[in-house]
């Protein structure tokens, strides 16, 4: 039977103590969210990227498992998960032909 990943994360994060709660998501120090991820979920860094000074978005997924997730990191290093899935899809390979646009 496969579990949903947010109904995890969301019940994993709102069962560990001294978590916060910002605009009703799941959000933690940083370092928590991550052990979760990595131990938990078998989830790897992806890639990511600034929204201007104010938070970083990455995206973390388990080629395994097919599970991804979005947090957003603020400054203060509190993380929350944006959203988070199964059925995760790399890229696929393109093909790229000089002077044919796809």
């Amino acid at each position: 039977m496969k579990t949903t990943i947010p109904t995890l994360i969301a019940a994993a994060m709102l069962l560990t103590p001294g978590l916060a709660q910002a605009q009703g998501l799941s959000c933690a120090p940083r370092e928590r969210i991550v052990e979760k991820l990595l131990d938990t979920y078998g989830e790897n860094f992806s890639g990511g990227g600034l929204q201007s000074d104010s938070a970083v978005y990455e995206v973390w997924t388990s080629a395994e498992q097919g599970t991804w997730t979005i947090l957003l990191t603020r400054p203060n290093g509190i993380s929350c998960v944006m959203a988070a899935g199964t059925d995760w899809r790399p890229q696929l390979e393109r093909h790229i032909v000089k002077g044919v646009e796809s």
